[in-house]
């Protein structure tokens, strides 16, 4: 996508002057000047125009509250004389990635009173001599160059702190609480299903029982029955016997 559409595209049915961060990397510029951006984006603070084909910086608008500026993975060699003038409260430059070759190239830049970090990573200027002090000599306003400074400390990341904080907060702001109260209930849910199992089956053993007793005791009464028939029929028989016997008597008295 030509550059030009690009940056009409990011609008996104907002004004230039309403829009504080442009990004258009990866589209392609026709002849290697910056086209589309106007004097009409004059609250823009953040611009990023990686590997779009700019071999120069010329024709940027003047951005007078840009303090962020991309233009890696480009093939620009010069044409930052203008930077100073069109950007002066630019705080962070990186040209990592593209053409310059001599330190005079970046010596416009001690005019950017403002600028604090600069990437010239993989320019071949990186590869000169004395590199790193010869650029903090240079530009001394300059507290970090290619993400470090005079002492070897890396840059701070903001973006980065900010979101290990917020994974801290995470951990120890409520999915940690819930973790604890999952546990909570877990443990109230097995006592409560333990006490219920325990009443189902301790109520289940009453009712066996008085079921085992309701039939001992059946048992009991048939048997006290069948000894009561017994008895009855036992002393039916004998009373039989005794008519028998008396009937006998009788008989031979006739005799």
């Amino acid at each position: 996508m030509e550059m030009k559409k690009r940056v009409l595209l990011e609008l996104r049915n907002r004004k230039p002057k309403d829009v504080a961060e442009l990004v258009v990397d990866n589209c392609r510029s026709s002849d290697g000047e910056v086209e589309g951006l106007t004097e009409e984006y004059s609250g823009l603070e953040i611009l990023s125009m990686v590997n779009v084909g700019l071999s120069s910086l010329s024709r940027l608008p003047p951005l007078p509250k840009l303090s962020k500026l991309e233009v890696s993975d480009n093939v620009i060699s010069g044409g930052l004389d203008s930077l100073p003038e069109k950007c002066p409260n630019l705080t962070y430059l990186n040209l990592s990635g593209n053409k310059i070759k001599e330190l005079s190239s970046i010596k416009t830049l001690q005019s950017l009173k403002h600028l604090k970090s600069l990437d010239l990573y993989s320019c071949e200027v990186s590869s000169l001599q004395d590199y790193r002090p010869s650029v903090f000599q240079l530009l001394p306003q300059i507290s970090y160059l290619d993400g470090y400074d005079q002492q070897d400390n890396e840059l701070p990341d903001s973006d980065n702190d900010d979101d290990d904080e917020d994974e801290e907060d995470d951990v120890a702001g409520p999915h940690g609480d819930d973790g604890g109260d999952d546990d909570e209930d877990d443990d109230e849910s097995s006592e409560g299903e333990e006490g219920e199992v325990g009443l189902s089956y301790l109520m289940k053993e009453g009712i066996q029982d008085e079921e085992d007793d309701g039939d001992y005791v059946e048992e009991e009464e048939e048997e006290e029955e069948e000894e009561d028939g017994d008895a009855e029929a036992a002393e039916a028989q004998g009373e039989k016997r005794k008519r028998e016997a008396d009937d006998d008597g009788d008989d031979d008295d006739d005799e």
